[in-house]
């Protein structure tokens, strides 16, 4: 690596378009590639992976930094992203271009692996045996580009892909009461009311109300970043409001009739926390006004957006 604080991790999970998104989205993640890797020919094509002759495997490499994202950390993500007891590939892709494996790069990574896939084994979560390899790193080939960052430049056709396939409904019948129970650990009480059931803080008894510091508003669950300090007013609620998203992408909004009335839920889309609700009241060009929980975010200030990770956003301000 050209900076000696980051490292290198590669993952086959089937599916390579599925497998870009979830590590995208976290902090200290610098890159994520898609491509091919494990096999005999350089240089191969998709076509050529396809028909299994290559024995390449389609996988993603990701660049990383170990003191904000840590490989323990990867590794548990990629085992949510797979089914680790399937030899044959993966939900409906079939074949050895789609079987799952973790190609280490150092002796650290290869125990840390091997670790992690003994404790996987032994949780006794999935009642066949743990079929996902573990190997040295070979050669690794960039896919072409239409298949890098496909969830952005196809989300429509991605997320059909990920539903058709089976891969989100059994991410959700073998993790998702993990991930509540990884969350109550991780969020306060009132954190987990506002994000995970809908809750509403206090208005005026809240951490970001009238926070007044430069810098950006992230998911509390995710670490997505949803808002900034330059779009953010007093709106008089006693919750802190904003004109717009950084990312209008990252915000859903959905129909909300509950307590008799009807309102615009705002809900981020990566790890479809509660956030608050949208109002066309707001000064803005768009007239809305984004009234958010703080319990729903967590504040970096200007000052530490590059040791956070997102020193892309300094250009904000």
């Amino acid at each position: 690596m050209t900076e000696k604080n980051l490292e290198l991790a590669t993952f086959a999970g089937g599916c390579f378009w599925c497998m870009v998104k979830p590590f995208a989205e976290m902090p200290g993640i610098i890159n994520v590639v898609s491509g091919y890797t494990g096999g005999h020919k350089e240089n191969p094509t998709y076509e050529e992976v396809c028909t299994n002759t290559t024995g390449h495997l389609e996988a993603v490499q990701i660049t990383f930094d170990p003191e904000k994202f840590p490989y323990e950390e990867l590794l548990q993500l990629y085992w949510q992203q797979i089914d680790p007891t399937d030899a044959g590939g993966q939900f409906y892709d079939r074949g050895e271009s789609y079987q799952t494996a973790i190609f280490y790069h150092s002796e650290e990574q290869r125990q840390l692996a091997e670790k992690s896939k003994q404790d996987l084994e032994q949780s006794n979560r999935f009642k066949d045996p743990i079929a996902t390899k573990i190997l040295p790193a070979k050669p690794f080939y960039p896919a072409e580009e239409y298949h890098q960052d496909f969830y952005k430049k196809s989300p429509a056709r991605y997320n059909s892909y990920r539903t058709g396939s089976g891969r989100d409904r059994f991410i959700k019948e073998h993790w998702n009461e993990d991930k509540k129970a990884d969350l109550k650990q991780k969020l306060t009480p009132m954190q987990y009311e506002v994000t995970q059931n809908n809750g509403t803080e206090p208005p005026f008894y809240n951490e970001f109300w009238n926070n007044e510091k430069e810098g950006i508003y992230v998911d509390i669950v995710s670490g997505k970043p949803l808002f900034s300090s330059t779009e953010k007013f007093d709106a008089g609620c006693g919750w802190p409001s904003f004109m717009k998203p950084i990312h209008e992408e990252e915000v859903i909004e959905k129909e909300d009739y509950t307590h008799g009335m009807t309102r615009t839920e705002v809900r981020s889309k990566t790890a479809d926390s509660h956030l608050g609700h949208v109002f066309n009241d707001g000064p803005g060009p768009n007239g809305l006004r984004y009234c958010i929980n703080s319990a729903a975010l967590r504040f970096i200030s200007k000052e530490d957006l590059e040791k956070e990770g997102y020193g892309a956003y300094s250009k904000l301000f």
